[in-house]
């Protein structure tokens, strides 16, 4: 039977007969992948408009960069930068989700148009934040974190005797916790945190088993995107990553072995080779 039967519905989204493709839309400026390129809310909005054109299902419009040692913006300043660009993507029927850690952002992006809300944190940034997705009966999209770098969001406590149990046992217990807070379990999706507390080599182990993520009974959302470990393996032993734009490539073929393996979307920054991998995936798949 097709791994594509068991992705899973999720309330509150549309169902799509294949994995998923989530567009990024950055409105910041030091993104590590395209800061400062979508930072104009009009060139943003289109750049969403774009993706869509490109084969994006959904776009997920984040404010604030994640990249290790990055400084976190204030309350008003995400707001600020995320809030327009929603509403504008909402306006034109665009499926959107909202990335971010705090919650008054959250409530503001679902009462501009969001249907989703990918807080990397899972919930454990901010303590409002489940409580207020739950009321609002949104989708959650519960990732793997094991907190903030000193002065910023980033890579910490990234030690593991074997990372699959680990990182399945922390997201086991992190969900329990979102569905003891009212969010529904068919609202929650499950992300294992690529290049979050991770090295390369944890990156690819969680990728080889993503049967043991999708086990916890949740779809699956793989965000490997032009990621570190991704650069690393290009480079070879003795060579320079190439540059972030320069792996998307790589990050088509990850999408396309994620897809294979059940999960549920991949989020890229470059989405129509991407939508191309996840669609002649889901064609093998048809014909077995």
């Amino acid at each position: 039977m097709s791994t594509y039967q068991g992705r899973g519905r999720i309330d509150g989204l549309p169902v799509w007969d294949r994995c998923a493709v989530m567009g990024v839309v950055n409105v910041t400026p030091d993104s590590f992948s395209d800061g400062g390129r979508w930072f104009d809310t009009t060139a943003a909005v289109k750049h969403g408009l774009d993706l869509v054109g490109q084969g994006a299902d959904l776009v997920d419009v984040g404010g604030e960069s994640t990249r290790p040692g990055a400084t976190r913006v204030d309350e008003t300043e995400e707001l600020r930068r995320v809030i327009p660009v929603v509403r504008g993507l909402a306006s034109e029927g665009v499926t959107v989700s909202v990335d971010t850690m705090r919650a008054r952002v959250a409530e503001q992006a679902l009462a501009a148009g969001a249907t989703l809300v990918n807080d990397v944190s899972g919930g454990l940034a901010d303590p409002a934040m489940v409580p207020t997705v739950a009321a609002a009966g949104a989708p959650f999209v519960v990732m793997h974190w094991r907190g903030f770098m000193e002065g910023g969001s980033g890579n910490i406590r990234g030690t593991y005797a074997d990372v699959v149990s680990e990182v399945v046992d922390e997201l086991h217990a992190r969900v329990d916790a979102v569905i003891a807070g009212g969010i529904a379990p068919h609202r929650i999706v499950v992300d294992p945190g690529l290049g979050f507390s991770k090295d390369a080599e944890h990156d690819l182990t969680l990728l080889a088993h993503l049967d043991r993520l999708r086990a916890l009974g949740h779809p699956v959302l793989v965000a490997a995107s032009r990621k570190r470990f991704l650069g690393r393996i290009l480079a070879g032993p003795e060579g320079a990553p190439p540059p972030a734009r320069e792996r998307d490539a790589a990050t088509a073929a990850v999408s396309a072995i994620a897809a294979h393996r059940g999960a549920w979307a991949v989020r890229v920054h470059e989405v129509r080779a991407t939508a191309d991998a996840v669609r002649v995936a889901r064609a093998v798949e048809a014909a077995r």
